[in-house]
C-alpha cells in the first residue's frame, strides 16, 4: 500500500538517489539529515529537510505527530546508533521499516604494478598482502606496527578522537571535510595545519594516487565504504605504491529481520515504489 508520507534518514548519497526517486513519483517524504552538511548535500530537497539528531523517543514523536508511515533507513553503512535507533522508535508505533545498504565493493585490479608489466593476472584487492582486516576502530590502531610512524586516515573525524588517543606517539594525517567545526576538532585535538586536509569528495582515484605520493604515509586506514564512497579508488593507489591499507570492515547488520524490505540497490528500492504507485492506481 503507498504511503502518505515516507520519512527518510541519511544524509549519504545514497539517501539523496531515494529522495529523487520518491520525488519522481510524487511520493511525500521528508528527509532527515543530522549535520550542516548533509542540509547543504540535500539543498535540492530544502523544503523536505529536517535537521539534527533524535533519540528514539523524539524519533516516535516526530513520527506520529507528521503521520509518517513508512521509514527508509538510508543512513551510512558505519552509522550503528542511528540504525539501532531506528529500529527501537519505530518498533514501539509498528512503523514499517526499510534498510537501504550500500553494495560492498569487489574490484579487480591488475597485479602488473605489483610483479611485472607482462603479468596480466588480477586479484581482488581484499585478496592483497598489503590489505588488512580490521573489526573497528581500535583493532584498527593495534594493527598498526612500530616502523609505520606515519599514518593517514581516511576515515572521517567522528573517531579522531579515538586514533588520537590510541596512536599517541605517531604522526597523524587525518583528510576531513572542510568545515569551520571539524577543524576545530582537529585544532582541539592537537592536529595543526601540517596534519589536516580538509577536502570534500568524491576523489578520484589519480587525485587519492597523487595525495599518497605527496604524504608519503606508512599506513592508510580507511572503511569499506563501497563504491559510492569511493573505496576503491583509496585501496587500489596504496597497492600501487606498495602502501599497507587497513580496512575497518562494516559492522555486521544484526536486525534484519525487523525491516520489512532490506535492499542493496537502486532498483530494487524504484521497483518498490512503483509497486506503491500501482496499487494506488487500483484503489
Amino acid at each position: 500500500m503507498k504511503p502518505n508520507h515516507v520519512l527518510v534518514f541519511g544524509g549519504t548519497s545514497d539517501a539523496l538517489m531515494l529522495c529523487e526517486a520518491l520525488a519522481a513519483r510524487d511520493i511525500h517524504f521528508t528527509l532527515s539529515v543530522a549535520t550542516e552538511e548533509g542540509k547543504h548535500s540535500a539543498k535540492q530537497f530544502e523544503s523536505n529537510v529536517i535537521l539534527g539528531r533524535m533519540d528514539s523517543s523524539a524519533m516516535r514523536e516526530f513520527i506520529q505527530r507528521n503521520h509518517v508511515d513508512y521509514v527508509i533507513d538510508a543512513a551510512h553503512p558505519y552509522a550503528q546508533v542511528l540504525r539501532l535507533t531506528i529500529v527501537v522508535a519505530c518498533e514501539g508505533i509498528q512503523c514499517p521499516v526499510m534498510r537501504y545498504e550500500r553494495p560492498s565493493y569487489e574490484p579487480q585490479v591488475s597485479h602488473s604494478t605489483l610483479e611485472s608489466a607482462t603479468n596480466e593476472k588480477s586479484q581482488s584487492i581484499h585478496d592483497s598482502p598489503l590489505v588488512i582486516k580490521a573489526t573497528n576502530v581500535m583493532d584498527a590502531c593495534r594493527k598498526i606496527t612500530g616502523s609505520q610512524q606515519r599514518v593517514l586516515l581516511t576515515t572521517g573525524s567522528k573517531d579522531l578522537e579515538t586514533f588520537k588517543r590510541m596512536l599517541r606517539d605517531k604522526v597523524l594525517f587525518a583528510r576531513v571535510l572542510p568545515v569551520a567545526e571539524v577543524i576545530s576538532e582537529c585544532n582541539a585535538l592537537g592536529l595543526g595545519i601540517e596534519n589536516i586536509i580538509a577536502m570534500k569528495g568524491p576523489f578520484t582515484r589519480n587525485m587519492n594516487h597523487a595525495l599518497y605520493e605527496m604524504l608519503q604515509p606508512d599506513v592508510v586506514i580507511t572503511k569499506e565504504s563501497g563504491s559510492v564512497g569511493g573505496f576503491g579508488g583509496k585501496v587500489e593507489p596504496c597497492i600501487e605504491l606498495g602502501i599497507p591499507c587497513i580496512v575497518i570492515e562494516r559492522p555486521k547488520t544484526t536486525s534484519i529481520n525487523q525491516y520489512v524490505s532490506y535492499q542493496t540497490n537502486l532498483s530494487g528500492c524504484e521497483e518498490l515504489f512503483d509497486s506503491w504507485q500501482q496499487e494506488a492506481c487500483l484503489v
